[in-house]
């Protein structure tokens, strides 16, 4: 049995889509191909298992409908499975059926936070086979063909499929253990295309994930507990293992693990301590997602001694009311006395802010901003990320929003979720100056005070392609504020 894993032809006048391993959707000017880790899971997983198994992203690889369709009628594989999100649903739906129409024996199946929430409506709205429910789709989609290869009689719970006019199927369970997924082939999955991710500073790199995906997992507005409502972590033992492996056969140099936020307590303090006893903090950086208000001064320092470079934390809001209301759980001085420590430890971070929430006045707004701007300019953070609030179907905040009617326009007009505009309400500010804030934030770097401190640190060669990288990233995220 052939199976293509990957994902299929994304097109827009509005630029690059930024599927792969994002929470958060956007078409970018100056797009970033991350490794999508959990599709390079099910990838190796397969094919570990005799399965004949091509990679394709047509997003990284820049293939259009017309030559992924030429792609198909040369491999002829017997099933397609790729991921997908709110905003590029419904395209996706249109072309799952032409291919189904031009190839009427291929199987076609689906993953994602969105059909994970609705998978009946996938379904109903297209002629995709199966929908792959939760974020063990890589263990499931080995089910899968397990099933189609009459391995076995019953389909796993968490696919669903339709049967005439009825959809067949049960809610997933996050049963397996992560030890058991194998160390991702990385020349299956074409490892050298995602080697674009600005943020990182040395080449080459490689994504991994110590854990599914976020041990707080309550934010209301994060679509992946939709995929993940249950942490799981893998042992350390198991991480340093594959961390030894991507040293040793890729020469790699940094590291980001893109658990939703990393695992604490004795296991990142095991980690820290087996990342030294290896010496693999003298030969890679390690990086990763964190949460303010849970780690101490000590924390940090042995974080930098183990080779920890960069911490991204959600900032969100400098708004307390807002900060409870997300189910965040830490408080504004959380925010700052983390950025402090972490900075004190000498680690680079990374902040990410909203803007949009249909409760915040405009100086609400501003208030982040003008937060965000200090940590920027007194050397508290190095990094900025600024998004438009979306609320993706599954969420807390989804459902709050149908409830209190905040949509601008219908809640099923999903093409408008990718973050190029404001999906609702705001009683004080336009849909237009909410994306003017946002572009505001992003000229924080282009502020004297911070450029001059960049500049000062630069001491090598990966140093300065990091700033170029940077720079570029500015210009292409003021170009996509622009056009908004």
């Amino acid at each position: 049995m052939k199976v293509l894993v990957g994902y299929i032809p994304t097109e827009s006048k509005k630029g690059t889509a930024l599927l792969s391993q994002n929470r958060q959707f956007q078409w970018f000017t100056n797009p970033t191909f991350i490794f999508p880790v959990v599709i390079g899971s099910a990838a190796t997983l397969l094919k570990n298992s005799g399965y004949d198994v091509l990679w394709v992203d047509s997003i990284v690889e820049n293939l259009n409908k017309g030559e992924f369709s030429d792609l198909v009628a040369i491999e002829k594989p017997d099933l397609i499975f790729f991921e997908t999100k709110t905003p590029v649903i419904k395209q996706h739906w249109q072309y799952a059926n032409y291919l189904k129409e031009k190839f009427p024996n291929l199987k076609i199946a689906v993953c994602g936070d969105h059909v994970t929430a609705m998978p009946d409506e996938t379904l109903n709205n297209s002629k995709i086979d199966f929908v792959v429910t939760g974020g063990d789709y890589d263990f499931l989609l080995k089910e899968l063909c397990d099933y189609l290869s009459g391995k076995i009689k019953t389909l796993s719970k968490g696919i669903y499929t339709k049967k005439g006019n009825k959809i067949i199927g049960n809610k997933f369970e996050l049963k397996h253990n992560l030890d058991d997924v194998p160390f991702i082939d990385r020349e299956l999955t074409k490892w050298w295309l995602y080697q674009k991710e600005y943020n990182m500073v040395y080449r080459p790199y490689m994504y991994i994930m110590s854990g599914r995906d976020c041990w707080h997992g309550k934010c209301l507005f994060c679509a992946w507990p939709v995929l993940y409502p249950k942490f799981r972590v893998r042992s350390v033992d198991n991480v340093l293992d594959e961390v030894g492996m991507l040293i040793e056969k890729y020469k790699v140099k940094e590291i980001f693990d893109d658990s939703g936020t990393l695992m604490v307590g004795d296991w990142l303090r095991d980690l820290c301590n087996g990342l030294i006893k290896r010496g693999y903090n003298e030969k890679i950086r390690y990086s990763c997602n964190m949460r303010f208000g849970i780690l101490k001064q000590e924390d940090y320092d042995l974080m930098k001694k183990a080779g920890f470079r960069l911490l991204k934390f959600g900032l969100e809001s400098a708004n307390q009311e807002t900060l409870d209301k997300l189910n965040k759980k830490i408080t504004v001085k959380d925010i700052i006395d983390g950025c402090r420590m972490a900075k004190k430890a000498g680690l680079t971070v990374h902040l990410t802010m909203i803007v949009g929430y249909p409760w915040e006045t405009r100086k609400m707004a501003l208030k982040t901003a003008k937060l965000a701007k200090f940590l920027m300019e007194k050397g508290y953070a190095d990094v900025l990320q600024s998004t438009v609030l979306v609320p993706y179907p599954g969420t807390g905040l989804h459902s709050e929003a149908v409830k209190n009617k905040w949509f601008l326009f219908d809640h099923k007009d999903y093409d408008r979720f990718d973050m190029g505009e404001p999906v609702l309400i705001n009683k004080e500010m336009s849909p237009k100056e909410i994306v003017e804030i946002c572009n505001q934030t992003y000229k924080i770097f282009l502020t004297p005070q911070y450029m001059i401190r960049h500049i000062t640190k630069i001491r090598n060669k990966d140093d300065v392609l990091y700033t170029l990288r940077g720079v570029k990233a500015v210009i292409g995220h003021l170009t996509d504020f622009s056009r908004k």
